[in-house]
């Protein structure tokens, strides 16, 4: 892809977010996720592989569909209120459909169907905009509708979650298993959402840097299977060893950065009255973590048989930029003893 056309494409991707983020009007809200949409379709189709074009088809239809469904609420609460300000008091009807649009267009369970095959069809470096940057401007409208008193959020929380563990279960493809996880993870976010919105943005940042280290270790490793990870350990030994504590991180164990969110939601949640809902997302964690476990015992625990004569691939040296995986991993690892800022941050 030329220099000049990818440029492009990025400069439309920030833009679409940044339009989204900023507006107040569903209509610019709705014109924001378009360009955010179509900005990505030829960064997912650029490789003309039959599954790469097939996992863009997959999501061009599912994202035109939430998005002609979240402009239909939008013209029906301007409809029944007067009005197309987002911050504004909505009628139910309106929110509860532009709240699923919103899940649909983020993945959360049951609308997470196509969010494990789209990542299947596409490389590491695409998969990872798609799960970072791309559920921003959907959370940020989120964020700023914010139903009180939704069940609804609690449901697509707990489903997710739960949906997100099992999913991942008896995968062997490494970039399914992230597509549950970041399932999982949003059903996190979802669920403390009505009650502390600054908590979700915590959840959202470290959600973000836990799953940018992760993509680009797999991207480094250049593994794509379970498997192809057990020759990891003689390419890069420094990595194997670092790549479980940033997994264990993005599970939610102290002391890794990746407890502050998932202990401070379930703080809140208890606050809340919610504690069977706490419970039960705690619960649903461990069903993520057997799967984060299983690529750790992979990756340090097993040997793959190397029989082959000719240079050792450990002694190859590698070209590639590892100042960003080393600063991510770097947060992804230590940030913990930073929680009583955090919860300063979360409190104003």
């Amino acid at each position: 892809m030329s220099p000049y056309v990818l440029a492009l494409l990025l400069f439309s991707l920030g833009l679409g977010t940044t339009m989204t983020f900023a507006s107040s009007h569903w209509l610019l809200a709705w014109i924001g996720l378009e360009i955010n949409t179509l900005a990505i379709i030829p960064l997912m189709a650029q490789n003309h592989h039959p599954r790469a074009v097939e996992a863009t088809t997959k999501y061009f239809l599912i994202q035109a569909t939430a998005a002609a469904v979240l402009l239909f609420a939008g013209t029906t609460n301007a409809w029944l209120t007067g009005q197309w300000e987002i911050q504004q008091d909505a009628h139910p009807l309106p929110v509860a459909i532009i709240t699923l649009a919103l899940a649909l267009k983020l993945g959360l369970a049951p609308l997470h169907s196509w969010v494990p095959e789209v990542f299947q069809g596409l490389d590491l470096t695409t998969g990872l905009v798609l799960a970072t940057w791309q559920k921003l401007a959907p959370l940020a409208l989120l964020l700023q509708i914010h139903p009180p008193n939704s069940y609804l959020l609690i449901l697509l929380g707990l489903t997710s979650t739960l949906i997100g563990g099992w999913g991942g279960l008896n995968q062997t493809q490494l970039r399914k298993i992230l597509a549950y996880s970041s399932t999982a993870q949003l059903g996190w976010m979802v669920l403390v959402l009505q009650f502390s919105p600054s908590l979700t943005t915590l959840a959202v940042s470290v959600y973000v840097t836990t799953t940018a280290a992760t993509f680009l270790t797999l991207k480094l490793a250049k593994a794509t299977s379970i498997n192809m990870l057990a020759i990891s350990w003689a390419k890069a030994p420094a990595l194997v060893a670092l790549t479980p504590l940033v997994l264990l991180s993005l599970a939610g164990l102290p002391p890794m950065t990746g407890f502050t969110p998932k202990w401070l939601i379930l703080q809140e949640l208890s606050k809340q009255g919610l504690a069977p809902t706490a419970t039960l997302a705690a619960l649903t964690a461990l069903l993520s973590l057997y799967y984060y476990l299983r690529i750790t015992y992979t990756m340090t625990l097993t040997m793959f048989p190397n029989n082959l004569s000719g240079t050792p691939p450990w002694r190859l040296r590698t070209h590639k930029t590892t100042l960003p995986l080393a600063c991510l991993a770097i947060t992804t690892i230590s940030l913990l003893p930073l929680t009583p800022a955090a919860v300063a941050l979360v409190a104003l």
